[in-house]
């Protein structure tokens, strides 16, 4: 395992299109985090095999799962064609697993952290069986910086080495500790050296503890060019649908503008003012109008060099 990222990720692309393309087109689809309905999950007044439907309901086009609310189904056949076929029926595409509570990949244990790496082995699988593209897992480990560095590259590379097999990527959310600053999580996922291995911005995880808050824009722009997806975090909002915590024009135009990404964009509400469907709504509403904006945007620029050309003649 070397200390070189091998693959730019495929989902970041530079936009090429011209000004009629960004008017038939919108600049990235909406997908639906499943934790912006936990609450709903965990009181059983949703199941899992009808988050596609509600998704659907909600106008997104594509899902992300959380593997808890279906922990003991990823390795039950009938179970996965089902759900994919809820998805079917309802025209949604399935694009991620969020996978939490099977292990540290980062384990300082190396018999610990393969069983970590194996313990996911079943949610690869699930994710090819229902289409999506990744399964996001979390870069846990203990040590010093650099340590936890080494541990977590190891344990991913090996997950994706898993994922070869399957065409899925692994792909790694600031979620928490180090993994919540933008630099180490960057810097971890080269030394990984792996083609498989992205990241997926969350806009607001850079806490990096009780004491550290790293920035999230800047933690946003050292991700991107590894993201094979992008989380929009939200909480709350003020009485113009702003968000208070997140500046959702100046994010989305690291992403959208400065990296070229034009895959899903998550929405995961998290907050509590708002219920979990007005919450979901709020940020849908929001992501739209930033989407216009960043369109027109790009229209505008798009059509000076024609204008300049024009001019010269």
């Amino acid at each position: 395992m070397g200390a070189r990222f091998l693959a730019a990720a495929p989902f970041a692309s530079r936009f090429a299109g011209t000004a009629v393309g960004l008017a038939k087109e919108p600049l990235f689809p909406l997908s639906l985090a499943q934790w912006s309905l936990h609450k709903a999950l965990f009181a059983k007044e949703l199941d899992n095999l009808d988050f596609p439907k509600r998704a659907k309901a909600f106008g997104f086009t594509g899902v992300e799962y959380v593997n808890v609310f279906w922990k003991d189904k990823a390795g039950d056949a009938k179970y996965v064609a089902e759900l994919k076929k809820r998805c079917a029926d309802e025209g949604v595409q399935s694009v991620l697993i969020m996978c939490d509570g099977e292990g540290a990949l980062g384990d300082p244990d190396a018999t610990a952290r393969a069983a970590a790496v194996s313990n996911h082995h079943k949610w690869v699988e699930a994710a090819k069986a229902l289409g999506c593209h990744s399964i996001r897992v979390n870069a846990q480990s203990k040590g010093s910086y650099e340590e936890q560095q080494k541990l977590a590259a190891d344990g991913l590379h090996k997950l994706c080495e898993y994922g070869d097999k399957f065409d899925i990527n692994v792909i790694v959310e600031n979620h928490g500790g180090l993994s919540s600053s933008g630099k180490w999580l960057s810097e971890t996922l080269k030394l990984a050296a792996h083609k498989r291995c992205g990241a997926l911005p969350d806009f607001g995880n850079f806490r990096v503890s009780a004491k550290e808050e790293y920035d999230r824009y800047q933690g946003t722009d050292e991700l991107m060019p590894f993201a094979r997806g992008v989380s929009a975090k939200s909480h709350d909002f003020d009485e113009k649908g702003e968000e208070i915590h997140t500046d959702y024009h100046r994010m989305l135009e690291i992403v959208v503008i400065k990296h070229g990404y034009r895959g899903f964009v998550g929405v995961e509400y998290e907050g509590s003012k708002l219920s979990e469907d007005a919450g979901i709504e709020a940020t849908k509403k929001l992501i739209l109008k930033v989407r216009d904006e960043l369109a027109a945007k790009l229209e505008a620029a798009a059509k000076k060099p024609a204008a300049a050309k024009e001019a010269g003649k």
